[in-house]
């Protein structure tokens, strides 16, 4: 995933493993629209899938491969087009942000391709939060997700060697990519 934080998001896209993809995120439509150019070329030479976070037009208009709905858009937003859109093209990745079990029942109701679940553990991003921990979110993902699960939140090298075999079906990272 990108934010501000990220200082040369081509880079960290130029070292992601095969079978990954990015999520792109910026604080406003003009930052968001110049960094999904920007990575678009790079992401479709190595062939990772790029998600645009909060805006299925820009994806949709720049042909990308999928959304990203945040939690808030997917509980409140209009989401007639992302949905259509999502439905109409057979490759099209819709991905929502979660933070609880309703966020999980959205993401099943979306029909999403798959979930971040958050804050898995501390993080500069939510300062202060709960955090999910280990085992709360594993049994909350063995008992109600439907929907590919993506840990999210703390994960750096060492976190993540943690999650192994606690039924997450990827991990999400900005601040693993900093350090």
């Amino acid at each position: 995933m990108t934010d501000e934080r990220l200082a040369n998001p081509l880079a960290c896209l130029a070292r992601l493993p095969v079978g990954t993809g990015v999520i792109v995120r910026a604080k406003t439509p003009a930052a968001l629209r110049t960094l999904a150019l920007a990575l678009r070329p790079l992401a479709r030479r190595r062939r990772l899938p790029l998600l645009i976070a909060g805006d299925w037009r820009l994806a949709a208009r720049l042909r990308v491969d999928g959304v990203h709905l945040p939690e808030a858009q997917a509980r409140y937003g209009v989401l007639a087009g992302v949905r259509l859109w999502h439905k109409q093209g057979r490759q099209r990745l819709l991905t929502v942000a979660c933070h609880d079990r309703a966020g999980l029942a959205r993401a099943k109701a979306l029909n999403a391709s798959a979930c971040t679940l958050s804050p898995l553990f501390a993080t500069r991003s939510h300062p202060g939060s709960r955090t999910w921990g280990i085992t709360r979110a594993s049994l909350l993902i063995g008992a109600q997700a439907t929907v590919p699960v993506m840990a999210l939140g703390g994960i750096n090298p060492l976190s993540a060697q943690t999650l192994n075999g606690r039924g997450f079906s990827g991990l999400a990272a900005i601040d693993g990519w900093t350090g």
